[in-house]
């Protein structure tokens, strides 16, 4: 059994945990920011191509006690990188830590690699190549207050890049943060869902994915395909069984509005060059003015939160309207609003029944639960 560890946005993580158990993964232990797990290669794999949760999975190889940049190095040196990658593949070692007394990181990330490399010239007699920015393999090396722990990505590209070529619009939140929070909505396949401010269409794509139990990784590779212990038959056998289970593609109740064109386009873009082209209704409309076209369903957004002052008065004065527009028109729907303006509630005038803390990166938010029940929203 090996040990592995799942990096996630923080607040994601007890979903995380049921996402990971269904996978096959044991000893499941949450902490903020990922999941600790152990199992098979198989559930390495799968949890690689099945989560829509993490980020990246993380191979456990070592964990040590440290007092200096010299002992992390020592530990480091002392592991058989040989055993797991080829000279051939192109390294890169990436250094984060939490109350590490250490001055500087840098030379930690250079002494771990020092460390790899040295190895690799002792038991190889040459030393693979650096490559910080497309790396074929990365060392991972996480600092606590006296501990280092060093693990191998088994990832590659973060787990939200789902492989689909995306139009440029930049997304405010990533992909694998937008399925969490449909996640949280309680969201399923067959109930309507709308995101009235859909930007380049991430909730979209997730919610479609979601709904033909498609795996979000079946259309990227992984860095653990280029392991040595890598096994390619039994990851065959697990991408076959997931394409397998792939539900046919029909029209759904899935639609999305902008009030900019450039973004329906991309919208529009992106669903049709991930195959999702005739599934999803994508049309430009003002949040203000969007009405539903069933009496219940689930309305997710992500509205805009300014981060200058002019912005943020432009919102002070826009959250009454959204206020008004929801109780005219969204009676009977749950509405969610994903924000780090925790202005929002108050100034749209409608109490929500539910606040969930949510990290957007280092980004502190909330996701507001608003139950649109005609005329009982009012705040007295």
């Amino acid at each position: 059994m090996n040990k592995y560890f799942a990096i996630c946005p923080r607040g994601l993580e007890e979903l995380l945990v049921e996402e990971l158990r269904a996978v096959g993964a044991e000893e499941l232990r949450p902490i903020p920011g990922g999941v600790h797990f152990s199992g098979e290669w198989s559930v390495c794999y799968r949890a690689n191509l099945e989560s829509r949760l993490a980020t990246r999975i993380l191979w456990h190889i070592v964990k040590g006690p440290y007092a200096k940049e010299e002992d992390i190095y020592r530990l480091a040196v002392r592991q058989l990188w040989p055993n797991h990658f080829a000279v051939s593949r192109t390294l890169r070692v990436v250094t984060t830590a939490i109350k590490c007394p250490l001055k500087s990181l840098d030379f930690v990330t250079l002494r771990v690699k020092d460390a790899v490399c040295d190895r690799f010239r002792e038991d190889r007699g040459e030393r693979p190549n650096i490559d910080t920015r497309h790396p074929d393999v990365s060392v991972h090396v996480f600092l606590s207050e006296n501990e280092c722990t060093l693990y191998l990505d088994t990832s590659g590209q973060p787990l939200w890049q789902r492989g689909f070529r995306k139009a440029s619009v930049e997304a405010p939140v990533k992909e694998n943060l937008a399925a969490g929070i449909l996640k949280m909505t309680g969201w399923q396949p067959g109930t309507p869902l709308v995101d009235p401010m859909c930007g380049s269409g991430t909730f979209l794509l997730e919610a479609v994915q979601m709904a033909l139990d498609r795996a979000p990784g079946l259309d990227r590779g992984f860095a653990f395909e280029l392991l040595t212990n890598f096994d390619a038959l039994a990851w065959a056998q697990i991408r076959q069984a997931a394409e397998a289970r792939c539900k046919p593609a029909e029209p759904m109740d899935i639609r999305g509005y902008d009030i900019d064109d450039q973004a329906v386009r991309a919208a529009r873009r992106n669903l049709q060059e991930a195959g999702f082209g005739g599934i999803v209704t994508v049309d430009r409309g003002d949040v203000l003015e969007t009405q539903p076209l069933t009496e219940h369903g689930v309305l997710v957004a992500n509205p805009p939160y300014g981060e200058r002052i002019g912005e943020q008065d432009e919102l002070a004065a826009f959250y009454p309207q959204l206020g008004s527009a929801l109780k005219r028109h969204w009676a009977g729907w749950n509405c969610f609003f994903f924000t780090a303006d925790l202005r929002l509630p108050k100034l749209v005038g409608l109490r929500p029944s539910r606040k969930t803390p949510l990290f957007n990166g280092p980004l502190e938010c909330r996701l507001f639960e608003i139950r649109m029940v005609a005329g009982s929203n009012r705040k007295g």
